[in-house]
């Protein structure tokens, strides 16, 4: 039986886990659409991951997929945390905000302990995972539990490293990609290819189900991702604008402007590399930078800088993920994105 009839979709179309602009609601309406809803659960508290399973165990019966990161927390740099925050310090003294203030930035927590407690009462189906794996004792309780494991490749050696230690579906994160990107292995971006020549290398040389993801937004990319031996394709672009995403108004702006067509992998943003929608930050100070703060620690300087922006309408210094050359619906419901997207009607 193959991937997407064993997890009961009716389309082999999964929406991409997107922390920060979507919540609970997404993944039922893709869920009920036929698709395979995403709940990203990096940014969430434990409590917060309870309520949002338990609302979708009451609204579909349907197979969901809880996705998290799994870096290692980083070690505080005081030194490199100052040399940023002088990097920021002109952009400080022009909105005449004081350095001293403190905004908590987006807290980002790799998968433990805590969150298997709080998502194995609901036990779901797919539990998938963005820069490796976490720790075997935790794949072996998430195992347990009758779930599949997925997790991001980035280049054929990831796959293979993947496979090696057992996961259930390759995603093929291809280097169109908005959002993080997945690698694990290697820092860099090199050698990291297009989404359709991964989603091909990885299908020859791995014997899992794949899953194409990046720069995909239109039946016709999942078409092309299926023909190359994909299973199923994961996109997350293309929901942005959709009526269930929780999208900010400045980044929903940014996807309906021609600023949408310009977008660049950045490690500014978050101290990871990321595709968004290039603005003023990336352009001033360059889209990557060896001096920024490590993952997620970038983020906290910022926030001060992003909350007046926004405050403003303007997205200068706010991440604005969004992949490479995806199509994107005007207004639309998330069933209806789920159902064009493998050419459905209804």
């Amino acid at each position: 039986m193959d991937l997407v009839h064993r997890l009961g979709m009716e389309l082999p179309v999964v929406q991409a886990p997107m922390a920060g602009v979507q919540d609970e609601r997404l993944a039922i309406a893709v869920n009920e659409a036929g698709g395979l809803g995403s709940l990203p659960c990096a940014m969430l508290a434990p409590d917060g991951m309870r309520d949002a399973l338990r609302a979708i165990r009451l609204r579909t019966t349907r197979a969901v997929n809880v996705n998290f990161f799994c870096h290692a927390p980083p070690v505080p740099d005081p030194g490199r945390e100052a040399a940023w925050r002088r990097l920021l310090a002109p952009y400080y003294a022009e909105f005449g905000i004081d350095p001293g203030t403190a905004v908590e930035g987006a807290q980002r927590k790799p998968f433990d302990r805590d969150a298997c407690d709080a998502i194995e009462p609901f036990r779901p189906e797919v539990v998938s995972f963005h820069f490796g794996l976490p720790a075997p004792v935790l794949l072996a309780r998430v195992r347990a539990w009758g779930a599949q494991v997925w997790s991001s490749a980035t280049t054929l050696d990831e796959a293979r490293w993947l496979d090696a230690h057992g996961v259930d579906v390759v995603i093929a994160q291809g280097i169109e990609a908005g959002g993080h990107r997945g690698h694990f292995l290697r820092d860099d971006l090199v050698g990291q290819p297009p989404t359709f020549e991964l989603v091909a290398q990885i299908a020859a040389a791995v014997r899992k189900p794949v899953v194409a993801a990046g720069g995909i937004g239109d039946a016709r990319g999942v078409a092309t991702a299926l023909r190359l031996g994909a299973a199923a394709v994961q996109c997350g672009t293309a929901y942005l604008l959709c009526r269930e995403a929780t999208t900010s108004a400045v980044h929903r702006a940014a996807l309906r402007s021609d600023a949408v067509c310009e977008t660049a992998v950045t490690n500014l943003f978050s101290g990871r590399p990321a595709r968004g929608i290039v603005n003023r930050l990336m352009r001033e100070l360059g889209a990557m930078r060896t001096d920024v703060p490590a993952f997620p620690l970038a983020a906290v300087a910022l926030a001060p800088l992003r909350a007046r922006e926004e405050r403003s309408g303007r997205g200068g210094f706010s991440p604005l993920w969004a992949g490479q050359d995806a199509a994107l619906p005007a207004a639309a419901t998330a069933g209806e994105i789920t159902r064009a997207l493998a050419r459905v009607d209804g």
